[in-house]
């Protein structure tokens, strides 16, 4: 009762606060801004300025989205406010000709829109706020024309393709340059608004123009990059730069204006505060002009420090307005929430009344039916428990059963499911006899009948539990039985050294069997054996007449075992033992445990140094029925036509050099599976040195090797695909190689999975041979685009919280380690690669393949940095610095200065 209670006092506060909520949202105008992709600062001053502004008027409520320059994103939001009926949509456009059709739907569907910053195509808008592009060309154009001394050379850097202020900011720069002789734009680099997309044209301009006077960039980013650029070639001093923007923050134009790095900047104004009030006059339909232009002017060290302090004032008023709107909202909150408490109290009251006459009556009646209840209570809780431990076994035999099937489909999709009659008619065509292709279909052929033989286990798993099988027994020969069955594995046990012996005394005892049943229990039991004895072991079948008119016939393996704790469950349905890593259904065994029983025989399991087997068989035919009998025995389908239970059969596939082995990378396969090892290696070897492991010895065989890429696959033996991954990831001899997982585990976990291990590419089986070929190259593509940048920025490299991965802290920790030993004449590379706690050759395998030189020449290098320092400072003759830095000699060391830097040490000396 007093659990009712209480829902119904939750219920009606919420009720309360659903109906004042609606009352304050219903009141209030609906203003949408999709924000585009600028800077951080940009976009937080724009932003800010349009929250203060909505927030000082009480009736709107302002949505901002920001699309993340993301032009499909900023349609979505855009339709979304359309959907959600906003009154007035203010949009900065990231590209004009995208957003011209969705516009154009707002305004169909009668809600106004404010384009601000940047234009679309047509007049399909309501009204546009912002700065005058073409103006702001001009201004950069006048003040360009009225401050040069020098070439009037100048270089001019766009915003990106498609931008309305990019376009607009050309053509104002142009009309006033094209003006006056003097002056002309020697190039025009296309940028994106980002510093990067700069650097590297630019470079190449300066390079074969140094007597370039001006840079004029769209904004003050890319200004800043081109003043970056021109400081490594040593033309920051002698060209000046104007960017647009002129934000009042760390590096923003100001600051830049005032550090000397620009010579001005163009004022960009946000206009947020302005957007707003505009929009409002949209939906109270005032009169309003079409283009709304705000004003800008020139940031230069003549003003930068003034508009610098009245863009301080106003942030602090901005600050101080928010705290007050802060409080209001406070306040507001306050009251709300003690208005809604006195509507509770009031109604509390009238429950508690209620309550009162309420609990008078329930306390007879209770009284009354308490014995009955908990009669009824103990009932209830009794069937319940029943109910719950049923259910867990439901729970648990379904949950078993669906682990089966999962397992199973997995195993499903290695084999290839080609019509087994089309593939043996390959086989037998007189045209591919002979040639490499017979390999291939006889790999389809083996796995079409391994997937036939999965298929027929499943169906007489059915009819075991169906209770459908007839037992059609005729007498046999046991011993040729036996040794006709173990033809079909004695390839596998010359190809693995494994020694495999039939043991029998009495070669023409006869015993009354199924021979097809008992074919598949002798096939599980082999494959089983197969599976799980290492090479260079022992597999044995022994069969054995007791006195007691019974056939004992022993299959023992000298494989893993199976741990004494669970052998009583190894013939149960679906069971697999824990340490078996290996593919399987599951239901092999417990096959093989029925189809004994219907022979009235026994099957028994023994583990001591591997597994033994023992089948209980009856001589004579008195233990079977009349129709269990037949007269002569039917020809015997061997099931075990090829062993594909995941043995390891060899398939010898042709292997043709198409690169010499000195220009291919190396690839190292962590693979179980024979057959697709020799897959990949048939298909990959042409292009890649190929080494291969089943994953016992993954991490020393990657550590001995160093490849340039590993595929690895997760169920290997010893360790998981997951464990090596992070292993190789997290030991600094091989974190650089990329890893491809390639496995048949395709669920999100798996995946995810593998992605916090560190894997660089993550595949499931089937797999497309081109997409894991076009892997493989990306892969190392990217780990070429890294040498190149570690090779050319090697003195420059950031620490590695920058970047965050090992190669950026292995750099950074070696570079330290040589540049605090660099005047040490007797420090060696052996002393480097033992403060970095790795022998010397790996530190030359690690060096080599980030940096593509050797650790010598790092260091020789780094030495020569050292003496351009020293040469610098002019505290010292060339000769003391020679010896101080460890050069055997003057000559070898100015042999070698002039091969890094081109001029000799004299030269450079002179010129600093």
């Amino acid at each position: 009762m007093y659990q009712t209670v209480k829902y119904i006092l939750l219920l009606f506060i919420a009720s309360l606060t659903l109906i004042s909520c609606k009352q304050k949202l219903s009141n209030k105008i609906k203003v949408g801004f999709s924000q585009a992709m600028t800077t951080d600062d940009w976009r937080k001053q724009m932003n800010s300025s349009m929250k203060i502004e909505a927030s000082l008027r009480s009736g709107v409520d302002l949505t901002i989205k920001d699309a993340n320059n993301n032009i499909e994103k900023q349609i979505e939001d855009i339709e979304g406010f359309i959907s959600n009926k906003v009154d007035v949509i203010i949009v900065s456009p990231i590209q004009s000709k995208p957003l011209t059709a969705v516009v154009e739907k707002s305004i169909k569907a009668g809600i106004p829109v404010l384009v601000v910053d940047r234009k679309i195509e047509g007049e399909s808008y309501t009204a546009y706020l912002g700065a005058d592009n073409i103006e702001i060309g001009r201004i950069a154009a006048r003040y360009i024309i009225s401050h040069s001394k020098g070439s009037g050379k100048i270089i001019e850097i766009t915003g990106a393709n498609g931008s309305s202020p990019a376009y607009e900011r050309s053509l104002g720069f142009e009309q006033i340059i094209n003006e006056n002789k003097r002056f002309r734009v020697n190039n025009i680099i296309h940028g994106n608004w980002e510093g990067e997309s700069v650097k590297e044209s630019l470079k190449t301009i300066l390079l074969q123009n140094p007597d370039i006077e001006y840079i004029f960039a769209h904004n003050d980013r890319m200004a800043l990059s081109a003043w970056e650029t021109a400081k490594t070639v040593g033309l920051e001093k002698k060209i000046k730069f104007i960017g647009v923007d002129g934000l009042n923050t760390v590096n923003g134009g100001i600051e830049l204006v005032k550090s000397g790095v620009l010579d001005g900047t163009i004022l960009y104004p946000t206009g947020g505060n302005e957007a707003l009030k505009l929009a409002l006059k949209m939906y109270n339909k005032e009169a309003i002009a079409k283009n709304n232009i705000l004003n800008t002017i020139v940031i230069d060290k003549n003003n930068a420090e003034i508009i610098e302090n009245q863009m301080d004032k106003v942030d602090q008023q901005q600050t101080v307005i928010e705290s007050q709107q802060g409080a209001i909202k406070v306040q507001e909150r306050e009251y709300a929430s003690q208005n809604n408490l006195v509507r509770l109290l009031s109604f509390f009251l009238v429950i508690i009344l209620s309550l009162t006459i309420y609990s008078i009556y329930s306390t007879i009646s209770i009284s009354r039916k308490k014995k009955q209840l908990e009669r009824i209570n103990q009932t209830v809780i009794d069937q319940n428990n029943e109910i719950q431990e049923m259910a867990k076994i439901a729970e648990r035999s379904n949950e078993v059963k669906l682990n089966f099937f999962t397992g199973l489909s997995h195993e499903f999709k290695t084999p290839i499911t080609l019509i087994m009659s089309y593939v043996e008619s390959l086989i037998e065509n007189e045209k591919i006899k002979g040639t490499a292709l017979i390999d291939e279909v006889k790999l389809i052929h083996k796995n079409s009948n391994r997937l036939l033989r999965l298929i027929n286990q499943l169906l007489d798993f059915r009819k075991i539990e169906e209770q459908k099988f007839t037992l059609r027994a005729s007498s046999t020969k046991i011993y040729d039985f036996t040794n006709e069955v173990m033809i079909n594995f004695k390839g596998e046990a010359a190809r693995r050294n494994i020694d495999f012996q039939l043991i029998c005394k009495n070669k023409n005892l006869e015993l009354f069997i199924d021979r097809e049943l008992i074919d598949k229990v002798y096939f599980n039991l082999l494959s089983n054996a197969f599976k799980f004895t290492p090479d260079n072991g022992k597999i044995n079948i022994s069969i054995i007449e007791n006195q007691d008119n019974t056939v004992k016939i022993h299959f023992k393996d000298s494989g893993i075992g199976i741990p004494d704790d669970e052998l009583s469950n190894v013939f149960n349905p679906f069971f697999r033992a824990s340490n078996n890593n290996k593919n399987s259904s599951g239901i092999g065994l417990h096959l093989s445990k029925e189809f004994v029983l219907l022979h009235q025989g026994t099957i028994e399991l023994k583990s001591k140094q591997g597994s033994e087997f023992v089948i209980t068989l009856l001589k004579g035919v008195s233990h079977l029925q009349p129709s269990e009998i037949i007269n002569k025995a039917e020809k015997l389908t061997i099931t075990t036509n090829l062993i594909t239970d995941n043995l390891d059969i060899e398939s010898e596939l042709n292997e043709t050099n198409v690169i010499s082995e000195s220009e291919k990378h190396t690839l190292l396969v962590l693979e179980d599976n024979i057959d697709l090892v020799a897959f990949l290696k048939a298909k990959l070897s042409n292009e890649y040195v190929i080494y291969t492991s089943d994953g016992s010895d993954a991490i020393e065989k990657a550590i001995e090797i160093i490849p340039d890429i590993i595929i690895c696959d997760i169920n290997l033996v010893d360790k998981d695909g997951y464990e090596i991954s992070k292993e190789l990831k997290k030991d600094l001899r091989s974190s650089h190689i990329p890893i491809i997982i390639l496995t048949a585990q395709s669920n999100k976990e798996s995946v995810l999975k593998g992605l916090q291990s560190g894997v660089d590419q993550y595949l499931t089986k089937p797999f497309s041979l081109s997409i894991l070929k076009q892997s493989i190259s990306s892969l190392l593509f990217n780990r070429e685009k890294l040498r190149y940048y570690y090779t050319n920025n090697i003195y420059r490299v950031e620490p590695e919280s920058k970047f965050g991965n090992q190669e950026q802290s292995f750099i950074t920790k070696m570079n330290d380690i040589i540049k605090k030993n660099v005047e040490n004449p007797k420090f060696s590379v052996e002393d480097l690669a033992d403060k970095l706690g790795v022998s010397r050759v790996q530190l030359y395998r690690k060096v080599k393949a980030i940096i593509g030189i050797n650790i010598s020449d790092h260091i020789n290098n780094v030495k020569l940095e050292k003496a351009a320092e020293l040469l610098k400072l002019n505290n010292m003759n060339i000769s003391e610095i020679a010896y101080s830095l460890g050069f055997s000699s003057p000559n070898y060391f100015s042999t070698a200065f002039k091969n890094k830097f081109g001029i000799s040490p004299k030269e450079y000396k002179s010129s600093n």
